[in-house]
This record gives C-alpha cells, sequence and structure tokens, in this order.
C-alpha cells in the first residue's frame, strides 16, 4: 500500500488515484495485482480514444464517453447491494461493472485523466459526481446513473433528497475535491460496510489507515478503540481511547469515556 499511503500521510496528490484504490483494495484482496488492473483502465481508454477526437468538443466527448461506459461496457449503479464492501474494490467494480457512486466516478474520471480531459471529482454530499470543466462547457456527470447530466440545481437537489438536508444553494458542496480526499471517503466507505457486516479484523484494517492519515483526529482514535472492544482487544482499546482524550480535551462524551478506561484498568490490573 505504498501509494496509497504516500497519497494519505504525505499528501502526495501525484499518485494515480486508480494505483491508490487498488491498493486500498488489497484488504479485501491480499494477493490482487494491482497494475492488471491499472492495464485494464489503460485499454478502456485506449478503446474510447478510437472513438472520440482530441479536437471533439465536451459534448461530444461525454456523449460518447456515456455510451461507451454505460451502454458497450454496462457500468451500472449497484441499487440492489449497495452496502457490499465489493463497491468500494476498484477491482471488483471493473470485473462485475457495478459499484458505488464514488468508485463509478473514479473510472469515469481515470479513463478522462488518460485521454487529458477536464475531469473533476465533486465530493457532494450523500453522492459522488464528476464535472466536466474546459471552460466553455460545465456538466455535472452522474456515473452512479448511467453518466446523465445535471445542472448545479438538479445537484443540490439530489443531495437534498440523498441525505435529508438542506443544500438548495450550497455552491460550496459543488467544488472538486482532491485526490487525498477521494481516497479518505473511499476509505470510510468500506469501513463502513465491514462494521455492517461485523467484519472486525477488515474493518480494523482500514481503520488503521484512517488513524495514520488523520493523527491528530481525536475521533479516528475512539473509531479504533471501540473497534477493538469488539473485538476484546482491550489494552490497545485503552490506549486508543486515552490519545482520544488527549487530541480531545473538550470531548462532549469524556465522562464516558474516563469511565470506560477506568473499567478497562482495573480488568488490565486483574490480569497482572
Amino acid at each position: 500500500m505504498k501509494g496509497l499511503r504516500d497519497l494519505l500521510v504525505h499528501f502526495n496528490e501525484d499518485i494515480p488515484l486508480d494505483v491508490a484504490a487498488l491498493e486500498l483494495a488489497t484488504v479485501e484482496f491480499p494477493d490482487l495485482d494491482v497494475f492488471w488492473w491499472v492495464e485494464l483502465l489503460d485499454s478502456y481508454a485506449s478503446e474510447l480514444a478510437e472513438r472520440v477526437h482530441p479536437e471533439d468538443d465536451g459534448l461530444t466527448f461525454i456523449h460518447t464517453t456515456n455510451t461507451y461506459l454505460f451502454e458497450e461496457l454496462g457500468f451500472r449503479g449497484n441499487d440492489g447491494d449497495y452496502y457490499s464492501p465489493m463497491n468500494s474494490c476498484l477491482n471488483q467494480v471493473l470485473m462485475e461493472r457495478t459499484g458505488l457512486p464514488i468508485t463509478l466516478s473514479l473510472v469515469y474520471l481515470e479513463i478522462g485523466r488518460r485521454l487529458g480531459r477536464p475531469l473533476f471529482g465533486i465530493g457532494m454530499p450523500g453522492h459522488f459526481l464528476v464535472e466536466y470543466d474546459d471552460g466553455d462547457l460545465r456538466r455535472f456527470i452522474d456515473p452512479f446513473h448511467q453518466g446523465r447530466m445535471l445542472e448545479a440545481e438538479e445537484c443540490l437537489a439530489l443531495a437534498s433528497r440523498v441525505t435529508g438536508l438542506d443544500l438548495a444553494g450550497n455552491q460550496a458542496a459543488l467544488q472538486p475535491v482532491s485526490k487525498r480526499q477521494m481516497a479518505l471517503r473511499m476509505l470510510n466507505n468500506l469501513r463502513a460496510a465491514y462494521l455492517r457486516r461485523g467484519t472486525w479484523p477488515k474493518a480494523l484494517q482500514v481503520q488503521d489507515l484512517l488513524v495514520d492519515s488523520t493523527p491528530n483526529e481525536g475521533t479516528e482514535y475512539r473509531q479504533r478503540g471501540y473497534l477493538r472492544l469488539q473485538m476484546k482487544l482491550y489494552r490497545e482499546a485503552a490506549e486508543d481511547l486515552d490519545r482520544y482524550l488527549e487530541l480531545s480535551p473538550e470531548a462532549k462524551d469524556r465522562a464516558e469515556i474516563e469511565k470506560r478506561l477506568r473499567a478497562l484498568q482495573r480488568w488490565m490490573a486483574g490480569m497482572n
């Protein structure tokens, strides 16, 4: 996971996003050949390059790309098993051609990057999108729904429906995000999928990455502490919860955490 860690910990935005995402998938697929899947994306871009030319305008590019990805290759949103961890594993998304808004957006972005097109990831609350903006044409693209094109107001209305929040007029929700921000969102999605299924060891692997990525963020230590409690890793859980309190001196749940820590300390004292 060298590339992924370099992106997350050292903020190295030169790391290809597809490589980082495939390295994340090694949590589920430890023997994954990352570069085989990178070459598959290369082949998709090469096939698309035969259909769309550098001088084609933005709308032509979008329509041609949508036809190729969603009609010919059959990529689609996974409504039937939305919370499966497979939807966060790029290799599985490429194999099954189904996934989450963010992983399908990643496919769109990475193919566009190979063709030199101005595509950007839009980390809208509740639903990830792609933006095409070449200075003359600006369109939002929804890869989860077969690449439908949306205006800004339609995007915010979608986000409001998905999240239950009033995001009308909130243009900040439509700002492009960095590769690192995308990777962190994918980490959170994968962690949530494992937690829903009670797959604690793999959830812990992802949580370790989140702690390493934001070492001064107390909530990630708290999350790992509770996860370790679930796994009966009591000493490690106590270390995490103690670190959480160090980093979050004004935490609203401080009294609850201190009570839990006292119980853990009594248990550990009895084990000596």
